[in-house]
């Protein structure tokens, strides 16, 4: 039986774990709307994030090649382009449309609207044969459209765009998902560890959103005086640095995503994700002048409900005879390790080993 002082470390541990998750996670989404205010340019700042994460991808894969002695998985060229490249197209729309609805809509309308996500999660799921059909997926479904339904009722900062965009997001964030599931179990692939995944998927998802990017932004970023016609040094290094930040975040939001799975479970996770929703919520309208009335918040709480009850019907099956969700490899796989955080005291807990870290992005 553990004594209560490393009871109340591995608490300590995961609180510090999930307020971690919180930084990144709730950091980005008011960096981004900040960002966009001055910088419209949403799809090239997309790509500049996307370099950046595949950069410290790659020096964190050399970093844990050094500590572990063990080289990193590296796919063919077949494999890259007939299995990974779904995922990364996907995933790159997903992220664009995301960064792009900043300039029209509210962070408020924002997070409800990128909750309904779960939805399509579901869809998707049911039709790779990932999750099992059950009866209350359909009360679920209720909850979540009702709910969102409520929350763009009469609402004053309302914009179809914007919504229109986050909605779309929200529906290829189901695809993308369920994909990265499909391609995370495939264990001839050796993509378990996320820092792989990324690593593997920037590069795909840079060249799958240049197109759109040089489309719409191309002549206009040319001819804008803060990169391309700048007249001064200083406006140039600016938008450079406020870029690098909001790539750093988004590499830190991907990796304190794997810290918090791996070292809790994926209940955790989804946990965490409910109570980031209220405090974003909470921080923009306080923070950032954002309007909601007693029905919008109504709704949302009616949201909230249905993805309570999402995760802890996952949870109540999870531990059935028949698991509605295939678990990813656990913590027995050692390709999931984090060797910074494992400690000797870790390794003699009860039932260690028997941990399995399972992938549930509720974003």
């Amino acid at each position: 039986m553990a004594c209560p002082v490393s009871i109340i470390c591995r608490a300590l541990r995961n609180v510090g774990l999930v307020l971690f998750y919180y930084v990144f996670s709730i950091g980005i989404t008011f960096y981004n709307k900040w960002l966009m205010k001055g910088f419209h340019f949403p799809l090239f700042m997309t790509l500049v994030h996307l370099t950046i994460i595949f950069c410290l991808s790659a020096l964190t894969r050399c970093a844990m090649q050094c500590w572990t002695r063990k080289p990193r998985v590296t796919l063919g060229w077949k494999e890259y382009l007939y299995k990974v490249a779904p995922t990364a197209l996907a995933t790159a729309l997903d992220i664009g449309l995301s960064n792009w609805s900043f300039l029209f809509i509210t962070i408020s309308l924002y997070t409800m609207t990128k909750s309904s996500a779960v939805l399509f999660i579901l869809f998707f799921s049911l039709v790779f044969k990932l999750e099992e059909p059950n009866p209350f997926l359909i009360l679920v479904v209720l909850l979540i459209a009702s709910g969102l339904f409520m929350f763009t009722l009469k609402s004053t900062q309302f914009n179809l765009e914007g919504f229109i965009m986050v909605l779309l997001a929200s529906f290829i964030g189901g695809i993308r998902w369920t994909l990265t599931q499909v391609l995370m179990q495939k264990a001839e692939l050796g993509l378990q560890n996320p820092i792989d995944t990324m690593y593997h998927l920037q590069p795909l998802m840079f060249l799958g959103l240049f197109p759109l990017f040089v489309l719409n932004e191309g002549l206009g970023l040319s001819t804008t005086e803060k990169l391309f016609r700048m007249s001064e040094l200083q406006p140039l290094l600016y938008s450079l640095l406020t870029l690098s930040v909001g790539g750093t975040l988004a590499f830190g939001l991907g990796f304190s995503e794997f810290l918090l799975v791996s070292r809790t479970s994926s209940l955790t996770l989804s946990i965490a994700g409910i109570f980031k929703e209220v405090c974003t919520l909470l921080l923009a309208v306080g923070f950032m002048g954002d309007k909601m009335s007693m029905v919008n918040w109504l709704g949302f709480v009616v949201c909230l409900s249905g993805i309570s009850l999402h995760v802890g019907l996952k949870t109540y099956y999870s531990k059935g005879t028949g698991p509605s969700l295939r678990p990813l490899p656990g913590r027995d796989n050692p390709d999931m390790e984090l060797p910074l955080l494992t400690s000797r005291e870790d390794a003699c807990e009860p039932g260690h080993s028997d941990k399995a870290a399972q992938l549930q992005v509720l974003q």
